[in-house]
């Protein structure tokens, strides 16, 4: 009767009032994560499986509620911070608690992976974004359809030479959005190596274009080597 009331509260929960303008985990879901982190805690001894579906149902009602409002936010960026805030507290509490967390955390996990990427994406749009879509526009193109323009050294000069001289100052805008847009710091560092590793790959699709292209060779100078393009 109580986990009941508990699920009403979270189903029937007014997303207006409950809303706050900040991207850091929402208070609602550190309550959420520290009386779920009590009774998986509990459980160990009993292994109640009432509980664990009732366990089941909370996170299902609690992720509902978040999604509500995540759509808050106008800006997509903000939702995709939010979310992940507050998966990344609904993993880490639990896991403090003990190891015990099942698959209610791999849920969240599965979450907080697949909001990574979303993030991850948005992030390097911003400050990378002609060189992501010449590398996608390329690389979903048939080379087998006879149809693909061959690229020119005129079409790719401006974007190395762009990339060139601003990838350094770009990736510290990103580490500086990072840093402020994550409440646990060890969640905000994995997030900017997902979005290093992620350029990186980009950067290197981009090479091999270049590398394909007649007479490319005059580009070699500007390219990075990879030493520093992994740096």
């Amino acid at each position: 009767m109580v986990f009941d009331m508990h699920l009403n509260s979270l189903r029937n929960a007014n997303v207006k009032t409950l809303w706050e303008d900040d991207v850091y985990p929402h208070y609602v879901m550190r309550r959420y994560a520290e009386f779920t982190a009590s009774l998986i805690h509990i459980n160990v001894e009993y292994g109640d499986g009432q509980l664990e579906l009732n366990l089941e149902r909370l996170s299902m009602a609690v992720d509902d509620l978040l999604l509500k409002l995540a759509k808050m936010f106008s800006k997509p960026k903000l939702q995709t911070v939010f979310l992940m805030n507050n998966y990344d507290v609904t993993i880490v509490v639990p896991k403090e608690a003990g190891p015990e967390g099942g698959k209610i955390q791999m849920h969240f996990e599965e979450l907080l992976k697949n909001n990574t990427t979303i993030f991850v994406e948005e992030l390097l749009l911003e400050h990378f974004s002609d060189l992501i879509k010449f590398v996608k526009t390329r690389s979903s193109e048939d080379p087998t359809s006879g149809l693909e323009r061959p690229i020119t050294v005129s079409k790719v000069e401006p974007l190395l030479k762009d990339f060139v001289s601003t990838w350094k100052a770009a990736i510290e805008l990103m580490h500086n959005d990072v840093i402020t847009s994550f409440s646990n710091f060890l969640c905000g560092m994995e997030t900017l190596k997902a979005a290093l590793t992620q350029l990186l790959l980009y950067y290197a699709r981009f090479s091999d274009c270049i590398k394909r292209i007649v007479g490319g060779s005059v580009l070699n100078k500007d390219l990075l080597c990879s030493a520093n393009s992994h740096h």
